[in-house]
């Protein structure tokens, strides 16, 4: 396991988009978050992909955490039932 705190070491674009993989980067955006709330961010108008992923670099509190990535597949957020499935493939 490898564990990094993406507040301090930041995540360069290229890493970002190696663990966005094919995730859109309206799904691992921190839609709730006090920034983004402050931001005037809204989930049901989004900026284009490429401001979200300009502001979740420039701000890492607007990436969804936590972040867990099990082989090729990438979380974001808690989401206990993915999470369940995913192991039990992996033990397949």
């Amino acid at each position: 396991m490898i564990s990094r705190d993406f507040f301090r070491e930041r995540l360069t674009e290229e890493e970002l988009r190696q663990l966005l993989g094919d995730t859109p980067p309206a799904e691992a955006f921190a839609w709730r978050s006090p920034r983004a709330r402050a931001m005037g961010l809204d989930p049901a108008s989004p900026p284009p992909p490429e401001e979200l992923l300009r502001l979740m670099l420039q701000v890492p509190h607007l990436i969804r955490r936590p972040v867990i990535r099990l082989g090729e597949r990438t979380f974001f957020g808690f989401d206990r039932r993915a999470l369940e499935e995913a192991l039990a493939r992996m033990e397949r």
